[in-house]
C-alpha cells in the first residue's frame, strides 16, 4: 500500500510516497537512486596509496584550503606527526604521516586549494 504525503520544510513542501514493506520484500529505492544507478561495490581510494617503490604518498581526504604546512623536506616524521593542516567545511583537519619517513617532496603551500586525492607530501 502507497500513501501519498505533503511535508512542509520552511516554505518549501515536498511531496512524498510511502510504501509499506517487510523486511523480506524488494528494495527501498530514492529519486536519488532511481535517477543515476551508483556501483555501491566501487572501493574509494584511500589517501595513502604508494606511488613508487619505496615511497609512500599522503594524498588530501576531500577538498579545502591548505591553513598550514607543518613539516619541511628532509625533515624525519614518526607515524601519527602531524604533517599539513587542511580546512574543510570550517574545520581544521589535521593530515598525518600514516608511517615513519623522510619528507620527500611537498607539494603544497599555505594558502593552496587541493581537490580529493591531490598529493600533499611525499614520503621517503
Amino acid at each position: 500500500m502507497i500513501k501519498l504525503y505533503k511535508i512542509r520544510i520552511g516554505e518549501k513542501v515536498y511531496e512524498v510516497e510511502v510504501e509499506d514493506v517487510s523486511e523480506k520484500e524488494g528494495t527501498i529505492e530514492t529519486s536519488a537512486s532511481s535517477d543515476s544507478k551508483q556501483d555501491v561495490s566501487k572501493n574509494e581510494n584511500p589517501p595513502l596509496q604508494k606511488e613508487t617503490e619505496g615511497s609512500e604518498v599522503i594524498k588530501a581526504p576531500m577538498q579545502g584550503l591548505i591553513v598550514d604546512v607543518k613539516a619541511k623536506t628532509g625533515q624525519k616524521v614518526k607515524a601519527g606527526d602531524e604533517v599539513v593542516v587542511l580546512e574543510a567545511m570550517k574545520m581544521e583537519n589535521p593530515i598525518v604521516a600514516p608511517c615513519d619517513g623522510t619528507i620527500s617532496e611537498i607539494r603544497v603551500a599555505k594558502g593552496d586549494t587541493v581537490n580529493t586525492d591531490d598529493i600533499l607530501v611525499v614520503l621517503s
